[in-house]
């Protein structure tokens, strides 16, 4: 990957940073539609519950089934089969209350960022093969699209972080909830039909994405001010 798109990628610890929590442990709908992702979510909470059958199968075991019933198996084997599906279920439920959606909306949008990054990444592979004509003029402008893109979305992942933290920051900062989608628009390629054409295209939904999440904010604060 070239240096200038490298500069453009928002790293898992950036977004850490910016959200104030790991975003590995939201529960993200739109993430799970991918084969891989959905395997590596389910086994990881299929391990958690595994990791703590034995602390709570024994806690049941020792305070409630042996003071009740006393020394049963099944009662034990049960213990052992249900706790695991309990957890997973419980933690389910959990992650899904616990992720604001907001929030996994504009992750979904910087998903949707990173895989304008990657196109272009492999559009440059297949130009320094020598197997297509390079547009530097237009690859200039959607690179700019993209650093718009990328100042959006910051702003934006801040902004959720503030309102959720700190709902009264909002009365005296109004302009947090500005957006670049007007210096977006104003860009232009030679052809808005050609690769880099429908690449800025893609980031103008982007931020049209990203304002329309900025705007929910607004209103919600303006609701409850």
């Amino acid at each position: 990957m070239r240096q200038d798109l490298q500069g453009l990628e928002i790293s898992k610890g950036e977004l850490k940073h910016l959200t104030g929590v790991d975003t590995e442990d939201l529960f993200r709908p739109a993430s799970l539609k991918n084969a891989q992702t959905r395997f590596s979510f389910f086994f990881q909470e299929l391990f958690i519950g595994l990791a703590i059958t034995p602390i709570v199968v024994g806690f049941l075991y020792t305070f409630i089934i042996m003071p009740l019933i006393g020394v049963s198996v099944p009662a034990a084997i049960a213990c052992l089969v249900l706790t695991p599906i309990a957890t997973v279920i419980i933690r389910w439920f959990w992650l899904k209350r616990n992720s604001p959606q907001t929030l996994l909306s504009l992750l979904d949008e910087v998903d949707r960022y990173h895989a304008v990054i990657k196109a272009i990444d492999i559009s440059d592979q297949i130009q320094d093969a020598g197997s297509a004509e390079t547009a530097i003029r237009d690859r200039t402008t959607a690179l700019q699209a993209l650093q718009l893109t990328r100042s959006d979305l910051i702003r934006a992942l801040r902004t959720e972080r503030i309102f959720r933290e700190n709902k009264d920051f909002m009365a005296t900062n109004p302009e947090i909830f500005v957006t670049n989608l007007t210096a977006l628009s104003a860009l232009q390629v030679s052809d808005r039909g050609s690769e880099y054409g429908q690449f800025l295209d893609r980031a103008l939904q982007i931020g049209t994405g990203i304002q329309a999440e900025m705007r929910k904010l607004q209103s919600s604060h303006s609701d409850q001010t």
